[in-house]
């Protein structure tokens, strides 16, 4: 984590956000949501890795570039 972050948060903070967490989601769904979460960050972890950098196309022979007209 960013330790910015861990600096501006303190442990009442933390505390408080747990219990709306608790509130709004109730204890049996926050576990399903952190697993959804976790899955999403493993797929978009796999994406990123799957991903190739885009190269550009090859250069034309240069046969094909002398038959070109020149442009004036």
């Amino acid at each position: 984590m960013n330790l910015f972050i861990l600096g501006v948060l303190s442990g009442a903070h933390v505390v408080l956000i747990i219990a709306a967490l608790l509130l709004l989601f109730g204890g049996q769904k926050i576990p399903e949501l952190m697993g959804g979460l976790g899955k999403g960050m493993k797929e978009f972890k796999k994406a990123m890795k799957e991903d190739e950098p885009v190269t550009p196309p090859p250069a034309a022979p240069a046969e094909e570039k002398k038959n070109e007209p020149l442009k004036q």
